[in-house]
């Protein structure tokens, strides 16, 4: 038990047990389970672009991705043009999205290395560029999935949605990369002190090349599956990934100095955010309180944490 409560992510699931817990007794029991259910649905696009931000967050202080909202907007809709409502271009649309991500995610690292930008200011650069691009081919028009894709984004087995369960097996398979591979280490040691890791022969450059290439597409995943949940892509389904893609790395207990994931704790910040918001629904309060309250927790978690950088 020492050992658990040691762990930086299991903070993230305890919030959002008190949370839930509080909001069942304020409706005395009623629509438990529902609530759970939509958590689930909800929070795994939250997932998504954490466990992408949370990666480059992982690589160095002052990264970050700001353009994740414009990569999800440029990914519906360039998956939902080239589908057109045909599930047999599923698959070249799902290529056509993740090829257009990888693109966005090899600007944004061309912008930082080649011309020396600061990652903040030159993936919001990026993110302007990405969003003007996805307003000029979509032109405004809101294309629905095809049938194959909005079943499975929408289908739940026992009330647990089927896209969650997918995105359990890439976040498995993200742990592994991160704890077993080449890459996972040399990330981990980047993030710590990057300069001892390009002395101990490790590429650098590669290693965060991968990374905002990685967020890209996990950006671009959550397009996808976004347009295929709500029936179409929007030139605005990506504004409220921007705070949440931060909210979850940072309350999920991933250092924001760099060199230390928590890849637990985004699947009990993103849940832990949702429940949230549920709850100040349940008792009334307005969009203008949660977002106060958002806010609130992430800097009491950077607060509380704002000694490591220094002690390390």
């Amino acid at each position: 038990m020492k050992a658990l409560l040691r762990q930086p992510w299991i903070w993230s699931f305890v919030a959002a047990a008190a949370v839930f817990l509080i909001t069942i007794a304020y409706t005395r029991g009623q629509g438990a389970s529902e609530i759970l259910s939509s958590a689930l649905a909800f929070a795994t696009f939250t997932i998504i672009v954490g466990l992408g931000q949370m990666m480059v967050i992982t690589s160095g202080p002052g990264n970050v991705d700001l353009s994740i909202p414009a990569t999800i907007t440029l990914s519906g809709v360039v998956a939902m043009k080239v589908m057109d409502t045909d599930g047999a271009m599923l698959i070249p649309g799902i290529l056509a999205a993740l090829a257009a991500a990888a693109a966005v995610g090899i600007f944004n690292y061309g912008l930082i290395r080649l011309l020396r930008i600061p990652p903040i200011i030159a993936t919001l650069a990026a993110s302007f560029i990405v969003l003007s691009t996805a307003i000029s081919y979509g032109r405004g028009i809101r294309i629905k999935p095809p049938p194959v894709l909005d079943d499975f984004a929408t289908t739940r087995i026992v009330g647990i949605p089927l896209a969650a369960l997918l995105v359990l097996a890439l976040s498995i398979v993200l742990a592994v990369v991160l704890k077993r591979s080449v890459y996972g280490r040399s990330l981990l040691a980047t993030g710590q002190n990057d300069r001892a890791a390009w002395l101990a022969s490790l590429s650098v450059d590669r290693t965060r090349l991968a990374t905002y290439v990685l967020s890209a597409l996990l950006a671009g995943i959550c397009g996808i599956l976004l347009s295929g949940f709500s029936g179409g892509a929007a030139l605005n389904m990506g504004e409220e990934f921007l705070l949440a893609s931060i909210a979850v790395v940072v309350i999920g207990g991933t250092s924001v100095a760099g060199g230390r994931a928590s890849l637990p704790g985004i699947w009990g910040a993103a849940l832990f955010m949702y429940l949230l918001v549920t709850m100040l629904n349940t008792f009334g309060a307005s969009a203008g309180v949660r977002l106060i309250m958002t806010g609130l927790i992430i800097i009491a978690v950077i607060v509380i944490t704002g000694g490591e950088k220094q002690a390390r």
